[in-house]
């Protein structure tokens, strides 16, 4: 049996040969419609978001700039009232700037405000106690005893400034104190995780905002004079200088000494946290043991009487009917 081999008809296989041609163009010419290349779609998409975000990083940065940069103003009134009584002369020690910034209030606006009110508080007091004692009271003592009466008022008027600032000064180191170990153990965590001490702050101030914004501003204004001091020293001791708490200015010296001599700062934080914590423990611990004798007396005063009465009560009726 022989075996024959099969060659095919010329034009049958030209038939074909044309057919797959057509067909291969069709799919050439059809294939950027059927199957779309997404890869240009995903590149615009990427394009588009990388610059959204980057205009709102944009928009974001310039607010905040915009924010930063403009200076408040003081009110026309107080800055016509320091000048005329040439008020900033009390201003050049220093003493008033340190506590006000102390307080959280900055700025010459802070300034001048302090120095007009305490200036103006007393007349406004002494013309409102003179009102009452004249139009309230009506005393029949005679005029120069009821003015002297309310200047002796309105001179408290000159000391209420004072007294607000530090009783805000007050308030401010508590809170500072209450939440300073979360805010190093944070620091530690970024510091150990690589940062620099600028990134580090910086992200300390975003994050503890919410937890404390006495510390946010605080750590924020350190790390813009770390961006701009040439001493990075000056903006250590100059967070201790603004908050005044001594869990800050041993934190402060900390920084400084491991500024200077290369020591490991994460071995460092980690130890000032652990001490302010214990620091905050203690606190608690003497308010704690000082509430018995704090309630000493309002227990005399209030609940024994109340305890002699019910005892003593029922023995002086059988007496009385005796």
């Amino acid at each position: 049996m022989s075996l024959g081999l099969y060659i095919p008809d010329p034009e049958q296989l030209s038939a074909l040969m044309a057919g797959l041609s057509a067909f291969c163009a069709v799919v050439v010419v059809s294939w950027p419609y059927v199957f779309r290349d997404t890869l240009a779609d995903r590149m615009k998409k990427v394009e588009s978001e990388r610059e959204r975000i980057r205009q709102k990083e944009r928009s974001r940065l310039g607010t905040e700039k915009s924010a930063a940069s403009l200076r408040v103003e003081p009110k026309r009134l107080f800055q016509a009232i320091v000048d005329r009584f040439n008020l900033a002369k009390q201003a050049e020690d220093g003493e008033i700037v340190r506590k006000l910034n102390m307080a959280g209030y900055r700025g010459h606006a802070a300034i001048t405000a302090f120095l007009a009110v305490r200036l103006i508080a007393p007349i406004v007091i002494f013309a409102a106690a003179l009102f009452y004692i004249l139009l309230i009271i009506r005393p029949e003592a005679p005029l120069p005893l009821v003015l002297g009466m309310a200047a002796g008022v309105g001179s408290l008027g000159y000391y209420a400034p004072a007294i607000f600032i530090k009783n805000r000064i007050t308030k401010r180191q508590q809170a500072i104190r209450r939440s300073w170990p979360e805010a190093l153990d944070l620091l530690l965590i970024t510091v150990e995780s690589g940062m620099g001490i600028e990134s580090a702050f910086r992200k300390v101030g975003e994050e503890i905002g919410a937890q404390s914004p006495e510390i946010a501003e605080e750590i924020l204004l350190t790390t813009a004079e770390l961006s701009y001091l040439q001493d990075r020293r000056q903006a250590f001791e100059n967070l201790g200088h603004r908050t005044g708490a001594e869990g800050v200015r041993a934190v402060v010296t900390s920084l400084i000494q491991a500024e200077k001599y290369g020591t490991p700062l994460g071995q460092a934080l980690r130890v000032m946290a652990q001490e302010n914590r214990d620091m905050r423990m203690s606190e608690a611990e003497k308010k704690a043991a000082a509430l018995p004798p704090k309630l000493t007396v309002p227990m005399i005063v209030f609940f024994l009487p109340v305890l002699f009465a019910v005892i003593i009560t029922p023995a002086a009726i059988q007496i009385m009917n005796m």
